[in-house]
């Protein structure tokens, strides 16, 4: 058992490492959490010190974005002033450029490598056709009990090693003063950041590897330890990276004045359109239908072009549709969480028949069951000894056809394949139970609670008057051969698509007893003819996918007039998306099906802000998918409510995204995925470049720029917009200290629009003051500029 006050000083050494999530549910959070605490530039030099790595933006990106004209020169003068810098912007850029970044020896490059070789057998997660012995005793013990098979380790006999990891800890760190320890843990963590980063995962989320084959921190400390004096590496290096380069406070200048000229040219944008402001969103004549899509920055450009389709409204909401879930998926069974991370699951999701549809059931299960055969069959004829060699050549000529048409023809390749991979949703509907039922005995949940998960989406979206026909649309994204291809999946459900919340909240919200607890509890009524219908918005194709399978005849005819004009809107979505004005329908689906394709969607890169506003703030007004878009409407929040209820959950999850795309670009190597061109996936749960090294934790290179140097996502801190009175805001955050504080430390940035005080705008600053000095430069026009034509010509009509 380890002792109490190591164990707090190896908690206190992690903080510097942020969890490394597996590509199946490739989480973007901030790798800083642990130091969200204490002030963003604090936490940025800690890591700079100990991990070596870039913590803001380069020079080249500065450039690229002064001469786009992204940074008002205004703002950036005076912040210079303030610092007492009195050169011009061109001077000090110029000495950013003439900084030499100096690559340093890893004198522990033998340590990290067999480290990595080691942790690389242990946690794998069934890549590897023979898995390491002993696994189940835990990391330490099974590493000791093959130690003296590693020829590079020079280990004659067990009985060198310490029986336990605390053991080994207690016998290395007797050698070295108390206070030095602490530094010793914190050095040993950040030299391989991406595999402690899975450590720690693994064991907060008690993931079934973990609890099969337990690894923690301590267990790896023990063993890196160990080797390191076994093989006389550097236990604690001397090198002194503590001091702060004049060229790093040169580059948070140039930072804030960044993101203050975006701010500014946000504010201006949407104060012209504030005059404009309808009193309420929910006023006028009844939509045709209404669409409630995740607050997504890629649902911004979809809703702008649905709603210049026809009579429709659009709805931000996060996109697990307050739905605390996991899925139970029905192909294979497993259980896999379909909400925030930050979110303990309270439901389960199952598929249950409908009626009528037995024999459509017995067949998909069938046809499942055949595909799961052939593929464990295909594996083990590659992968046994006695048949590897002659299976290969015998089955050549069939792979090589199939190499050709992945390669050539994509489309039909996939279309070939579709047709043996069955489908569940027209046949099953989800239904909902406790997260700790039973297998296959489903008692539901109370009555109160499905009508306040009905209710609780209504009131943060504002939605209050019904179309006949509403959908509940959910995110996720298609690629081929993509290892990230669930970072492009709904991050609100952790990483999996939106579609179950989706179909769920959609049969929720159509119960007779819903509706009537709504009517007799809150006095909201559902008119009769309004029916709930959920669907997927596929990010990559543009494509709104509807399950429409329990659609009332007297609803078809309206049903397929949205379909049209859905994909209408697909159509100049794709083309404003990708630039091009014909066959873009077709350019996106074979983006989605090249294999070879690096870049089949930009996910969430530029994202910059987050919006809480009515619709009508925002409407026709294109912000480029730099903005998370929520729906609220003050009026019908009772005392902020709601609000804190958005701050709470989708701001802290969208400060997440902002934060892993900001240090996936300033320092792709040490934050991010590094480029997908020489990557290797490990374990089936993470990649790395080459042939080993540490685990990459981030976004790969392709992910945030469009080529090794010029720029895509702009690296800003998120900026949260919102449209509510500042005293509601006040009282939010001295009953939230963990929301005050991101805010005093400036992980993330706050503006209000005050409808009480004439909509004036003002930003938060340190410890509850506020500055009204908003907007005043800068401009619109980036904003506004890029609205394509013919939205322009079809706006004009709306």
């Amino acid at each position: 058992m380890i002792h109490e006050p190591l164990q707090k000083n190896i908690d206190n050494a992690a903080k510097l490492v942020g969890k490394t999530w597996p590509l199946y549910a490739f989480v973007t959070s901030n790798p800083l959490s642990g130091y969200e605490d204490i002030p963003f530039e604090k936490a940025v030099r800690r890591v700079e010190k100990h991990m070596g790595a870039r913590v803001f933006p380069g020079a080249s990106l500065y450039r690229q974005a002064w001469e786009q004209k992204e940074i008002d020169e205004n703002e950036l003068l005076t912040l210079l002033e303030e610092n007492g810098m009195s050169e011009s912007p061109e001077w000090y850029l110029r000495q950013m450029e003439s900084q030499k970044t100096v690559m340093e020896k890893n004198i522990n490059h033998d340590l990290d490598r067999i480290m990595a070789k080691w942790l690389a057998a242990f946690m794998d997660e069934g890549l590897a056709e023979w898995e390491m012995p002993y696994k189940n005793e835990g990391f330490y013990n099974a590493w000791r009990k093959l130690a003296i098979y590693d020829g590079e380790l020079g280990i004659n006999s067990r009985k060198d090693l310490p029986k336990s990891g605390s053991d080994a800890l207690a016998e290395i760190l007797k050698e070295y003063p108390e206070k030095e320890h602490i530094s010793i843990f914190t050095y040993h963590l950040a030299a391989l950041p991406g595999w402690t980063g899975y450590i720690k995962y693994r064991k907060e989320a008690n993931s079934f590897w973990h609890m099969e084959y337990p690894i923690t921190l301590e267990d790896y400390l023990a063993v890196r330890l160990w080797i390191a004096k076994h093989i006389k590496a550097e236990m604690l290096p001397k090198t002194d990276k503590t001091e702060i380069l004049p060229i790093s406070n040169l580059q948070l200048i140039w930072l804030k004045a960044w993101e203050k000229s975006w701010q500014n040219r946000l504010v201006n944008s949407l104060t012209q359109k504030s005059m404009t402001l309808e009193a309420s969103e929910n006023e006028g004549p009844v939509p045709d239908a209404q669409m409630v899509l995740c607050i997504d920055t890629r649902s911004e450009a979809i809703r702008r072009h649905i709603e210049s389709k026809g009579n429709y409204e659009t709805y931000g909401y996060a996109g697990f549709f307050g739905i605390a879930m996991d899925y139970q998926n029905l192909s294979d069974g497993l259980i896999r969480k379909s909400c925030p991370p930050i979110v303990s699951s309270t439901y389960k999701v199952v598929e249950i028949l409908q009626k009528g549809n037995l024999e459509k059931l017995s067949k998909y299960k069938r046809k499942n069951e055949v595909l799961k055969f052939r593929q464990y069959f295909l594996k083990r004829m590659k992968n046994m000894l006695p048949s590897a060699f002659g299976y290969v050549e015998g089955s050549g000529a069939h792979y090589g056809i199939s190499l050709l048409l992945r390669t050539l023809l994509p489309g039909y390749f996939h279309r070939l394949n579709g047709k043996n991979t069955p489908s569940h949703e027209n046949i099953c509907e989800p239904e909902i139970d406790t997260a700790n039922s039973k297998e296959d005995l489903i008692v539901g949940i109370p009555l109160n609670e499905k009508t306040a998960l009905v209710k609780s989406a209504f009131d943060l979206t504002g939605l209050k008057h019904f179309a006949p026909l509403v959908f509940f649309v959910g995110h996720g994204s298609h690629s081929t051969n993509n290892p990230f291809g669930s970072s492009l999946d709904c991050g609100a459900c952790a990483a999996s698509p939106g579609r179950h919340n989706a179909r769920m909240l959609a049969k929720l919200a159509n119960l007779p007893e819903v509706r009537i607890a709504l009517e007799d509890n809150f006095d909201l009524k559902i008119p009769a003819d309004t029916f709930f219908i959920g669907a997927e918005h596929n990010t990559t194709t543009d494509e709104i996918v509807v399950f429409a399978s329990k659609v009332p005849d007297s609803h078809q005819e309206r049903l397929q007039k949205v379909r049209t004009d859905l994909f209408k809107a697909q159509r100049t979505a794709t083309q404003e998306r990708l630039g091009v004005v014909k066959d873009s329908v077709a350019m996106a689906r074979k983006k989605a099906l090249d294999w070879a394709e690096t870049r089949p969607e930009w996910g969430l890169a530029k994202n910059a802000g987050f919006i809480i506003a009515p619709r009508a703030l925002t409407k026709n007004r294109n912000l480029d998918g730099q903005c998370f878009l929520h729906s609220y409407n003050w009026e019908m929040d009772k005392n902020g409510s709601a609000l804190e209820g958005i701050l709470q959950g989708p701001m802290v999850v969208t400060q997440w995204i902002n934060n892993h795309y900001y240090f996936s670009t300033v320092d792709t190597e040490k934050f991010g995925g590094g480029s997908k061109i020489t990557q290797n996936v490990t374990g089936k749960f993470g990649v790395v470049q080459g042939n080993g090294g540490d685990l990459k934790m981030g976004l790969p290179l392709q992910s945030v720029k469009e080529s090794d140097e010029k720029m895509y996502h702009r690296p800003l801190r998120l900026s949260v917009f919102i449209q509510a009175p500042v005293a509601w805001i006040e009282e939010i955050l001295l009953r939230n200290e963990n929301l005050k504080s991101l805010l005093d430390n400036e992980w993330i940035y706050l503006l209000v629009m005050d409808p009480t005080e004439e909509n004036r705008i003002t930003r938060y600053q340190k410890d509850m003051k506020w500055d009204r000095s908003v907007g005043r430069t800068g401009s619109s026009k980036d904003f506004i500029d890029k609205v394509p034509a013919e939205d322009l010509n079809e706006l004009s009509m709306v």
